[in-house]
């Protein structure tokens, strides 16, 4: 039987304010634990919220960013359930008049098609505090630092239908509330955490069919495993002719697989109501001008003018400008190296994949932008060959010396461009092989004339010591050869 996949998300966004949603107390990560959680957090006797101005700041942000409409009167409920790291007994949060209202994200595809993914809401609430199950040998430890610590939960519309959908549409709000600076998006830290939501419908029904949630899944590579893992699982039981049970479930990345974590409550469940200690709170056009005000480059202009105003293309554009700290980092690296194709394939290439090996942020790489920017210039202007060019970036990874023309000439890496210098060296390596000069001579194919070449390189780079032009040997031989 043919299915439909229906996906729709909820991602939890932690906003970038200093103190939380209703008290004073730090949102500073990394803090021992249940030292930032005060008697407003813990909703002690006598204690009463105040809400943080900053957070409807970074809401409003948020809705101007995706295009929605900017709930002009927001107010909070309680939302009643228990659980070890909720210490009210309550969640404070919005459901009847969320601060942002339906909006949309559009979305570019590998095909080259573009989606668009409606948002129905966006609203603020607390988070929660932290069960830590792993150093308690049979207990749980509770850390209420992070209780009262502001979010935003955007909630889709079901408009999503693969996998790859709903991870680019993840990241683009990655890289949109990055971009605004309204939240740090450290998914190891819990700054984002995604639920997904899926269900599988015959193929071409109106009718859905019965979802599942997934919770608190903190990467785009354990989203999209998690979708595949929940998809298939769910068609298996329907084409035995079971039934989907309505669920919350947890899936584990490591081990791929996932389990039923309790029956999925509906509104009700929660005995949501106003919450008494809270006022609605009013936005004017003031508020929503000065939130407007600002806004900074989002990632579709930046994209836009990097093809523009770089030459570059798509595709270098978009992983470039989707995220805000690698543009910055790649700005910074042509302000000091002006080849832009070059500088993109570095940053795309060498630098990422050493972040990614050392699970390194762009803030904490040890090579700024400047010295890459002189890398490329040095790499631009044939002092340097690429390969001399990774021993270069090794050292300035190393921190053994931070000057590029320090590395290259302690290093011995300056590439040899004098071509009376390069012509001798040719010559007598082209002495030393005389029968492949001749096989090379008579070959008539240019496709495996220009392969050949490769086999006089080798010994040319070695005469070199490493350090002999390339394209230089090339058009030499190609002269000295003939053809």
């Amino acid at each position: 039987m043919q299915w439909d996949i229906v996906i729709g998300l909820e991602i939890h966004v932690q906003l970038a304010t200093k103190t939380k949603i209703f008290s004073g107390s730090s949102t500073a990560f990394g803090a021992e634990p249940n030292t930032q959680a005060n008697a407003i957090d813990l909703a002690m006797p006598g204690t009463l919220p105040v809400p943080n101005e900053q957070a409807f700041r970074y809401a409003v942000m948020f809705g101007l960013a995706t295009n929605a409409e900017i709930g002009r009167r927001s107010m909070f409920e309680r939302k009643n359930y228990f659980y070890p790291d909720l210490p009210k007994g309550y969640q404070t949060t919005q459901l009847a008049q969320p601060i942002v209202g339906p909006g949309h994200v559009d979305i570019d595809l590998a095909d080259g098609s573009t989606k668009r993914v409606r948002i129905h809401h966006a609203h603020l609430e607390e988070d929660a505090g932290k069960s830590l199950h792993e150093d308690y040998h049979g207990m749980t430890g509770i850390d209420l630092n992070r209780a009262g610590t502001p979010l935003i939960e955007v909630v889709t519309e079901p408009d999503m239908s693969t996998a790859e959908e709903a991870v680019v549409f993840a990241k683009k709000l990655h890289s949109l509330v990055t971009s605004l600076g309204i939240c740090d998006g450290d998914m190891s830290q819990g700054s984002m955490r995604f639920d997904v939501n899926i269900s599988l419908k015959p193929k071409g029904s109106d009718t859905l069919g019965t979802r599942t949630e997934t919770k608190n899944l903190n990467s785009f590579r354990f989203m999209e495993q998690a979708i595949a893992h929940e998809v298939e699982r769910q068609m298996d039981i329907l084409e035995d002719g079971g039934t989907i049970t309505q669920e919350t479930r947890l899936y584990n990345g490591d081990r791929d697989e996932s389990r039923s974590m309790r029956s999925k409550e509906e509104a009700n469940d929660y005995r949501y109501f106003p919450c008494p200690d809270l006022l609605p709170v009013d936005i004017d056009d003031a508020f929503i001008e000065d939130a407007r005000a600002r806004l900074p480059e989002l990632p579709d202009a930046r994209k836009a003018r990097f093809k523009e105003q770089y030459g570059l293309n798509d595709y270098d554009a978009g992983v470039l400008s989707g995220d805000a700290r690698l543009a910055a980092f790649f700005e910074e690296t042509l302000a000091h190296g002006k080849d832009a194709k070059l500088a993109a394939n570095w940053i795309q290439g060498e630098f990422s994949a050493r972040l990614n090996a050392e699970e390194k942020s762009v803030a904490e790489s040890p090579i700024s932008g400047a010295q890459l920017g002189a890398l490329v210039t040095r790499i631009a202007d044939n002092t340097v060959s690429s390969a001399g060019a990774k021993k270069v970036f090794e050292a300035l990874w190393s921190g053994d010396n931070d000057n590029v023309d320090a590395i290259i000439d302690a290093n011995g890496l300056k590439q040899v461009s004098d071509t009376g210098a390069l012509e001798a060296m040719v010559e007598e390596v082209l002495a030393g092989m005389p029968d492949q000069v001749t096989q090379y001579q008579n070959e008539e194919d240019p496709k495996k004339r220009k392969k050949m070449l490769g086999g006089f390189m080798g010994p040319l780079m070695k005469a070199s010591k490493g350090q002999g032009n390339p394209k230089l040997f090339n058009e030499i031989l190609v002269r000295k050869l003939g053809g």
